[in-house]
């Protein structure tokens, strides 16, 4: 455990802004869905001919962020207009928490009841009965702060979840105050593998589910939160889900790695991507072949849409429903949007400049 002085000293030079941009925003907002322990708003986005029966993902933003920013950021919604999904995006408050962070370090947030897990599992619930969804095709994602909470979701609420993508985020239940929180984010303090696969395990007891998949992305260059926690992330799942230490695969291009670890299944249990050079924030590719979100703070232009990506590794795109059951690695033509072993040294320099260039936008 670091000084508390020195935790003290980080939390007063944190780099996070006090107020999200205002953007135009695509979502509606979605009330009266429960009892609303964690005192949450809710925001939503409905495709124009959304089919009954289809999936859901929820979103969830990271500190100083929004709703509608962080999708005219990542590009969900217009994704969800191509793919055929419902989207939901739980908000932050500021009473909550003055940095608009999701309280994932909060006892009473992070346990299945009486907090603002259960607000989210609420607003789920409410989407789903409304609109005819898919129970079995739930899926959340979110950076940071909406990360960890992301961990929480999957934790908690392993019943509503066939997968989940933790983006610049932290393992569940490794803080319960802010200033372990802050330790946390610079990679001191964890549990091991052990210790924490068993905190997962007792956060639902007596519910019976499912094991969600997991994807695990972070950029090497983050210094927010630290790439040791996506390690940490990589081996609390696959000790929950029994994996082995070695992964089943390693796959690598220009800028990325990514290492899988399936089930006896053969479904890619958990995954973990690297991204060379990238900061703290979401891998964007908006000047790709699909156009996908828009750079701004915490918004990476690093050639690489994780929104693409991950919707694919669920089978929520067209091309990934036409793969193998279970290969879903996109077969697509090469682009700046799809990972590509390197071609040449001047490409790899010339990707690693512009990912660097994206990491400035830290404040």
């Amino acid at each position: 455990m670091r000084r508390i002085s020195d935790t003290i000293a980080r939390m007063a030079a944190h780099p996070y802004a006090t107020q999200p941009p205002e953007v135009p925003s695509r979502l509606a907002l979605l009330e009266n869905f429960g009892s609303n322990p964690g005192a949450l708003e809710a925001h939503c986005y409905l495709p124009p001919d959304l089919r009954p029966n289809a999936p859901l993902v929820v979103v969830l933003h990271g500190c100083t962020q929004n709703a509608a920013g962080y999708d005219q950021g990542s590009g969900w919604s217009a994704l969800a207009d191509r793919a055929g999904f419902a989207l939901l995006y739980p908000e932050q408050r500021r009473a909550n928490n003055m940095n608009l962070c999701f309280n994932w370090f909060e006892r009473s947030d992070i346990a299945r009841t009486g907090g603002e897990a259960e607000s989210i599992a609420q607003m789920i619930e409410t989407m789903v009965a409304t609109h005819r969804l898919d129970r079995s095709r739930i899926f959340v994602t979110g950076l940071s702060a909406g990360g960890a909470m992301t961990a929480v979701m999957l934790a908690t609420y392993p019943d509503l979840f066939a997968a989940g993508a933790i983006i610049g985020g932290l393992p569940y239940g490794g803080a319960t105050s802010m200033l372990q929180a802050l330790d946390r984010m610079r990679g001191h303090g964890a549990d091991s593998a052990a210790v924490a696969a068993d905190v997962v395990r007792g956060a639902a007891p007596g519910v019976a589910h499912r094991l969600p998949a997991v994807s695990i992305w972070h950029g090497d260059a983050d210094r927010t939160v630290v790439p040791a926690n996506a390690d940490q992330l990589a081996d609390q799942w696959r000790t929950v889900h029994g994996l082995p230490d070695a992964p089943s695969e390693t796959k690598t291009g220009a800028t990325w790695q990514k290492r899988v670890w399936r089930d006896a299944s053969g479904r890619a249990a958990v995954e973990q991507w690297n991204v060379a050079g990238m900061g703290h924030g979401v891998p964007i590719d908006p000047s790709g072949p699909e156009r996908l979100g828009q750079a701004g703070p915490y918004m990476l232009d690093v050639g690489l849409s994780s929104s693409r990506m991950i919707a694919d590794a669920w089978g929520l795109t067209p091309e990934a429903q036409a793969t193998r059951p279970n290969d879903r690695t996109p077969k697509r033509p090469a682009g700046r949007g799809t990972p590509q072993p390197a071609d040449s040294a001047n490409a790899v320099q010339a990707i690693i400049a512009r990912a660097l260039r994206a990491a400035g936008l830290l404040h």
